[in-house]
């Protein structure tokens, strides 16, 4: 039997549309809230599908290391590591102490208002590793920008970005095409709209 075919970077990952489609809460058609099984009370054996799938579409781009930010980043970034038998390392936040010497940018946070510190030691992420960034949600970017100038302050390289769910009426997704980062999401959410979801191609 031949290997698996690569699925298209942006090819949706179904269980995760038809979960979001039934059981997502959306708050004043702006909030999409779906904590119960990705990132406040988290499913395992659903966690480790999405990351494979995650993981099947980075391949490709050979990553030599896995990159996310704390804390609802390491869930996924974990199993799409476990998936790729690669290393993980994540961006600490709020007041982080990381060894040094330390590589490190500030966040503006429109959800929770004010700033956030990330911080990377640069005992982890060196000069020519190849990097996957991995995170849950794709809203604004500004995190994984964040952690891309991070990643090219090590003299590191980006190959790829994934995420389980991409708000794309937010927009982030400019930011990293500019940087010409290829970009892999399983859920991508054209808008939310009269209190449901609406997915891209509905």
């Amino acid at each position: 039997m031949g290997a698996e075919p690569t699925p298209a970077i942006d090819a949706p990952f179904e269980p995760l549309v038809r979960r979001i489609a039934e059981e997502a809460t959306v708050v004043d058609d702006r909030i999409l809230k779906i904590d119960h099984f990705l990132n406040h009370r988290i499913e395992p054996a659903f966690m480790t599908a999405m990351g494979n799938a995650l993981a099947a579409r980075l391949r490709p781009f050979a990553p030599t290391l896995v990159l996310t930010a704390e804390a609802s980043g390491i869930a996924p970034a974990l199993a799409v590591a476990l998936a790729l038998d690669l290393p993980l390392v994540y961006a600490k936040k709020y007041a982080p102490v990381v060894e040094t010497p330390a590589l490190s940018r500030i966040v503006p946070s429109p959800t929770k208002g004010g700033e956030t510190k990330l911080a990377i030691s640069g005992r982890y992420l060196q000069a020519g590793m190849r990097v996957a960034l991995v995170d849950d949600f794709l809203a604004n970017g500004r995190t994984a920008l964040a952690l891309a100038e991070i990643v090219a302050d090590a003299g590191a390289t980006v190959v790829a970005a994934g995420f389980l769910v991409e708000k794309i009426f937010q927009h982030g997704r400019g930011a990293l095409a500019d940087l010409g980062i290829p970009i892999a999401t399983l859920a991508p959410v054209e808008r939310l709209e009269g209190g449901r979801v609406v997915m891209r191609g509905e």
